[in-house]
């Protein structure tokens, strides 16, 4: 069962009440009995039970370091090698240039 807020707009008494989800929300504060009592919007509160849950899974601070091996992008292929960039397929290699012949020293 939920647990909801309430807050009187006549008094300020505020109470958290144990509520099915199918009962009528409460509309008569029990501190001053005004037609004021209203459930408020709050956020909810979990707690994650069992194996494989670890109290700090969803906490802030640093991620978890990943082997490099690991940081490879999957390709939408499978197993298809990755694309070859688009730079070296268009141009072609420059041509080598002939090495300088050592000189010789005629007697």
């Amino acid at each position: 069962m939920p647990i909801y807020a309430y807050k009187c707009d006549s008094c300020g008494h505020a109470k958290d009440v144990l509520q099915k989800i199918s009962d009528e929300p409460l509309s008569v504060c029990p501190q001053c009995g005004a037609a004021s009592f209203t459930k408020q919007v709050t956020a909810a509160g979990f707690q994650l039970k069992g194996s494989g849950w670890y109290a700090t899974d969803f906490k802030g601070g640093a991620a978890p370091s990943v082997p490099a091996a690991d940081k490879a992008p999957a390709s939408a292929g499978g197993d298809a090698a990755p694309a070859a960039p688009a730079a070296s397929a268009a141009a072609p290699a420059p041509a080598p240039t002939p090495a300088a012949a050592p000189a010789t020293k005629a007697d």
